[in-house]
């Protein structure tokens, strides 16, 4: 089984000329955090490819776990989300001008999709270290929750199974200063990277207490699911 962890970012959207989901994951890239290698990709905040590109870095990376990450100004503190729901509704329009209005991610998908990441054992492992964070019930109806639900989609009947995430990040502190400091929670750097190597870390401690899956065949590769009803677009 592979030993190393997809994280992802974004790109900066919208009003936003720094997106902390790039700078964190960039932040980590080629670590080693839990025993695992970190391997990273960022992703533009475009609609009509975000599936593609999933499913590219997928089969590319055959991750053993991914966690996806966003930014959520607004957000108190870090938010690792319990669900994805099949409906894309922009306030903005995504980086090449898109909008989706009442959409849904998959034609004919469920209406929603639970992340796979073991909720509460992050929790905890923030919780004693001293990190700020909780469990949200609603990715949005933007680019992150469309990540979300893609990314659970492909890997619904992969085997072995990959265990699926997403993080949302609050804003840095420079940027609650822009966007008004007496209004807008902010996080540093430093402590959103502990945050998620703390992730990491609980993520890999409770994937090594479970039993362990059946070896695959010499050459076999992640199945990837195809022939999903078509994503509306």
């Amino acid at each position: 089984m592979s030993r190393h962890v997809l994280l992802t970012g974004f790109e900066p959207f919208g009003p936003h000329p720094v997106n902390p989901s790039e700078l964190l994951v960039r932040s980590i890239e080629g670590k080693i955090v839990g025993g695992r290698a970190i391997a990273v990709r960022v992703f533009p905040v475009e609609t009509r490819t975000m599936r593609d590109r999933l499913e590219a870095v997928l089969r590319d990376e055959q991750p053993e776990f991914v966690i996806g990450t966003g930014y959520a100004p607004g957000r108190a503190s870090l938010a690792v989300e319990r669900a994805a729901l099949n409906v894309l509704d922009f306030a903005i329009p995504d980086a090449v001008g898109t909008m989706r209005k009442n959409d849904p991610v998959e034609r004919g998908g469920p209406d929603a999709r639970l992340a796979t990441l073991p909720l509460d054992e992050i929790l905890a492992a923030w919780a004693g270290g001293g990190i700020p964070g909780y469990v949200s019930n609603s990715a949005g109806t933007y680019l992150c929750n469309q990540w979300l639900y893609e990314a659970l989609a492909l890997t619904a009947n992969a085997a072995p199974p990959v265990p699926v995430g997403f993080v949302h990040l609050p804003a840095l502190p420079a940027q609650a200063l822009q966007l008004g400091a007496e209004t807008t929670p902010s996080m540093s750097l430093e402590l959103m990277r502990r945050g998620l190597e703390t992730a990491i870390e609980a993520v890999a401690q409770w994937l090594e207490s479970k039993p362990a899956a059946p070896a695959k065949r010499a050459g076999s590769q992640m199945w990837i699911p195809r022939g999903l009803r078509e994503v509306e677009r």
